[in-house]
């Protein structure tokens, strides 16, 4: 499939928000499309405060400082040990702290999309004191009638890693609703315009899995709070691209043929997991219907370059945000690369659609 990808981000080209705060990644934005055509990313951006040569260890968290919400930093005095990967560390009482914290930060792209114009110096949005101590991740943002919608994933010190949502009227000013979707519960996404009278979410609870590997589940909302009606739609799929987990990626488009999303599946191989993205549409009056879906022997792309094999994360391409080019006959998909890094890539949407394999009664007649 031809197209057209872009490095677009690196930790190298985020400022430290503080004196000797060093940023670790760049990666998986939320994105929209503004009045003026050009293109918002929120970005989740990971720093560390770094690990002290003497002393005791120093963890980054959200403080309250008169009367402010801003990031500084938890001494650990017990025992402890580095989890694997040296991002968490466990406390004698069994207790897990992060030595990575994330916030989130605007980037301003260009019409095209491939060319930045404008990253904040500073965070946009971060935890709070009750909320997201230990960092917000992952953001995705839809714009539903005039409001935007955006979901994000907290790491709290009593609610674990949740998902939270918060609106905006101009993208600048939020407003906290709380926790949505409670632990472990990643990758929300929320569809554009209500379905049969109810707000719709893509979301991948996490168990213990000894009976179903982890799969994208739908739900239903009348005020985008409290939500119910939880079915799990489309599971990894056994020897394939994704055959240990799929997690919900990119807002829905809805097209004439139905809701086209772009999604993230894992396959683990000699104990190293891969990351790679797939498509999927959806049914327009019955998003719980699977109409079409890339094929399990071939995803939609998958880590080949640089950028996305090596990274704090090797071998991962995350798709978070999907946004149709100026003339709609491609899709701008934005990416986290290796963990690290966040990339576009431009595909047809025809080319897609071509992709993907259709159930006989639902393939559209243009694309046989």
């Amino acid at each position: 499939m031809r197209n057209k990808t872009k490095l677009l981000v690196t930790p190298k080209d985020i400022k430290p928000s503080f004196r000797h705060w060093i940023v670790n990644g760049a990666l998986n934005p939320a994105g929209v499309r503004m009045p003026n055509k050009k293109i918002e990313l929120f970005a989740r951006i990971a720093e560390t405060h770094g690990m002290p040569k003497k002393g005791p260890l120093k963890c980054p968290i959200v403080v309250e400082r008169k009367g402010q919400h801003t990031m500084g930093t938890e001494t650990i005095k017990e025992r402890f040990y580095i989890g694997k990967g040296g991002n968490v560390i466990h406390l004698k009482d069994g207790t897990c702290r992060l030595t990575n914290f994330s916030h989130i930060r605007r980037i301003r792209i260009d019409k095209t999309g491939f060319e930045v114009e404008k990253i904040s110096d500073k965070p946009d949005f971060t935890g709070s004191p009750t909320e997201g101590q230990y960092g917000v991740e992952d953001p995705r943002i839809t714009k539903i009638e005039n409001e935007y919608a955006m979901t994000y994933v907290g790491v709290s010190r009593h609610e674990g890693v949740s998902t939270y949502l918060a609106v905006s009227k101009d993208l600048r000013h939020w407003k906290r609703k709380g926790l949505i979707f409670r632990e472990q519960n990643k990758d929300v996404v929320l569809f554009p315009e209500k379905i049969n009278g109810f707000y719709v979410a893509l979301h991948r609870p996490e168990g213990f899995f000894e009976f179903s590997k982890p799969s994208v589940w739908i739900s239903y909302s009348k005020d985008l709070i409290y939500w119910g009606r939880d079915r799990s739609i489309f599971q990894p799929r056994p020897n394939s691209w994704e055959a240990i987990r799929v997690g919900a990626g990119t807002v829905p488009i809805k097209t004439e043929d139905g809701w086209l999303a772009i999604y993230h599946g894992v396959k683990e191989k000699n104990e190293r997991k891969t990351y790679s993205a797939g498509a999927i549409m959806l049914d327009l009056k019955n998003p719980e219907k699977v109409l079409a879906r890339s094929p399990k022997t071939k995803p939609l792309f998958t880590p080949t370059r640089k950028f996305e094999k090596e990274g704090f994360v090797n071998n991962v391409v995350f798709p978070t945000a999907a946004i149709p080019s100026i003339s709609g006959k491609s899709l701008l998909i934005y990416y986290g690369a290796g963990d690290s890094n966040i990339a576009v890539k431009k595909l047809k949407v025809k080319d897609i659609l071509n992709s993907m394999t259709w159930h006989k009664e639902t393939k559209p007649k243009k694309n046989k």
